[in-house]
Order: C-alpha cells, then structure tokens, then sequence
C-alpha cells in the first residue's frame, strides 16, 4: 500500500504519495546516469501508485554540472518519450539563480528570466506545477518575491507557488500575500535546528505542506557511504562540512546507531530515516533522491512503515548520544544560519 496525503494552499486538492521523488544527482554529478536508467527510476515510482495519485518530482533550474539546466532536459526527454506521465506527475521546481552572478537572484525581473529558462528548458513537454524560488535573499523583501511569483502566476506560467530555505517568520509573511503549497526544508535525524521545527510549526498552523530533503543525509545515514574515498572526487559531497575529514568519521556513528535500529525492525536504514521524517507530520513529505528503480521502490515504500513509540524513543536518544559534528552546508552553525531565509 502506498500513503498518500494532499499539499497545501492552491494545492490542497492534489493527491500525492509521501515520499517525494528528488532527481538531483541524475545529472548533478560527474557523470549523469544514462536517460534509460533514469527514465525506469521515475517511471517504477509512478507506476507502483493508485489511480489519482500523483508522484511529486523535485528538480531545479540547476540542476547539472556547471549549475546548468541539465535535470530540466532530461525530463524533457522523459515526458516526450512518455507523455501519459504528465498528468501522472507533479513537477516541483527551484529557480531564481542567476548565472551571471553565479547565485540565487530574486529580483523580479531575474525570477521571470528563470521561470523562462526553465521552461525553454522543458520544451512544453509538461507544465511546471509548481515553481519556488532556492533561497529567500534577505535584501529583497518576500513580499516583493512573492508579487512577481504571483504576476508569473497568473500569466499561467505555473499552477502554485513554494518557497525553499526559508524560515518560519517568511513563511507566514509569504502565506499572507499568496498560498504557499509547498515549503522545502532540510531535514533529517542529521539535521532538525530549531528553525526547522518552527517551520514544520507554522506550516501545520497555515496546511502548507513540508517536502524535507536530505532525509539521508545525503547517503551518509543510508549507509551508502562509509569512507570518504567511496566518492569521486569532483563529487559536491567533498565540500560538505558533514563530509570532510574527521567530521566525517565522527558521524559514522550515528549512521551506526540507525542501521542497529532499523536492523531491529527489519527495515533498511534509509527506510527508517524516511519513516522518521513522516512521522512528523501529516503534510510532512520526505524528499530522497533516487536514480535507480530499485531504490525509488524502497524509498516509496518506507512512507508506509508507521514507528512505534520505542523506536522514536531509540532515534531521539540516537540523535543526542551522537550529535552530528559541522554544519549542513558549513562549517559552523553561524555560516549554515544564511540558508534560513
């Protein structure tokens, strides 16, 4: 049985599996998977859900080597190979970076020029369902982000609107000019600060529906990954604070503490870290990556496992026996506290 729930403002109608399908490192890596493997990754997910489900696909602007739109050409190829999927999907997607300031840019006039790459990027193949900007910029005020978003909007570029990175007190302010569908957020047992609460918080007060990626850690609390020298290295984990040498040793340990109790249940470890994300909210959706079927299946199917109360006891003193050591992208607390928008 796959769980399902709904999103939130404009989208509160739309039926979704919980577990969010993330596309990343399709093409974000030193050497992209091939369209076939990448096409069965995305079509076993769609295909294991019920009639009137849709698979949320989580992808970006950005999403290629050289921050290119690599990730949007790719579905492109996918939805003109297969185009019943369109209407099976619901395609998520970050924009707002400017190439030639080499960052996020939420000027107006920078969102509409990113809204229209990436739609040339998607060759009409599918609508975006939903459109966020990566980051909240602190010298634009969300209103005015949001104004844009909404002209955008309207002009029928894209059907609802998200917000990524921001904090609980943009949030509400964003909520206020414009129902937010979606807010995506890190979190994981790696990865739960405060402000992550508080948006989980005020998401639940407004029903705006939470995808929280990196559920994994990025590999590290799969297990995927147990010694730095198992990744290439030009890939972008090597510049992880969480990754880099010592801090990387020392987090093994509550990768280890995870495998023990997932052992116990008779899950996999991402499973477990998968069933911990939903288990924080009706609307809180986990957003792992997956390039493979195989794993999109068990990822899929880790929304259906429900933890018992000893086992959110045995994660919540696993988390505080092994306190994660460097910053989710930094290398310190203070550095990572820009992302909160």
């Amino acid at each position: 049985m796959v769980c399902t729930t709904t999103l939130g403002g404009t989208a509160a109608n739309v039926v979704v599996a919980n577990v969010v399908h993330g596309l990343m490192r399709m093409t974000w890596v030193p050497t992209p998977v091939s369209d076939e493997q990448a096409f069965e990754a995305i079509r076993s997910g769609v295909d294991a859900l019920p009639a009137g489900v849709k698979m949320i696909l989580n992808s970006a602007q950005f999403y290629g080597m050289g921050w290119s739109t690599a990730n949007l050409e790719l579905l492109s190829r996918f939805y003109e190979k297969y185009p019943d999927y369109a209407d099976r999907t619901f395609l998520m997607v970050k924009g707002a970076y400017n190439p030639e300031k080499s960052r996020v840019d939420n000027a107006p006039e920078n969102i509409r020029r990113s809204v229209e790459s990436c739609l040339a990027a998607l060759r009409g193949t599918k609508t975006i369902d939903l459109f966020q900007p990566a980051r909240i910029e602190k010298s634009v005020p969300i209103e005015e982000t949001m104004k844009a978003l909404v002209e955008l909007k309207n002009e029928g570029k894209f059907n609802h609107i998200g917000l990524s990175e921001c904090a609980a007190a943009t949030l509400r302010r964003a909520h206020a000019v414009h129902p937010i569908a979606i807010v995506e957020i890190e979190v994981s047992v790696t990865s739960f600060e405060e402000e992550a609460r508080k948006v989980l918080a005020t998401a639940a007060q407004l029903d705006v529906a939470v995808a929280a990626y990196s559920p994994l850690c990025h590999g590290l609390l799969s297990g995927t990954v147990t010694k730095r020298e198992d990744l290439d290295p030009h890939d972008m984990r090597m510049h992880l604070s969480r990754f880099r040498e010592g801090n990387f040793q020392s987090n093994l340990a509550i990768a280890g503490a995870i495998k023990s109790i997932a052992a116990k249940r008779g899950c996999t470890p991402a499973q477990l870290c998968i069933a911990w994300v939903v288990s924080l909210g009706n609307k809180v959706l986990p957003l792992p990556g997956s390039t493979r079927r195989e794993r999109t299946l068990e990822n899929l199917a880790a929304g259906d496992i429900s933890l018992a109360d000893e086992e959110k006891s045995e994660i919540a003193y696993a988390m505080k026996a092994y306190p994660v050591k460097g910053g989710r992208y930094f290398d310190d607390a203070e550095a990572d506290a820009i992302l909160w928008g």
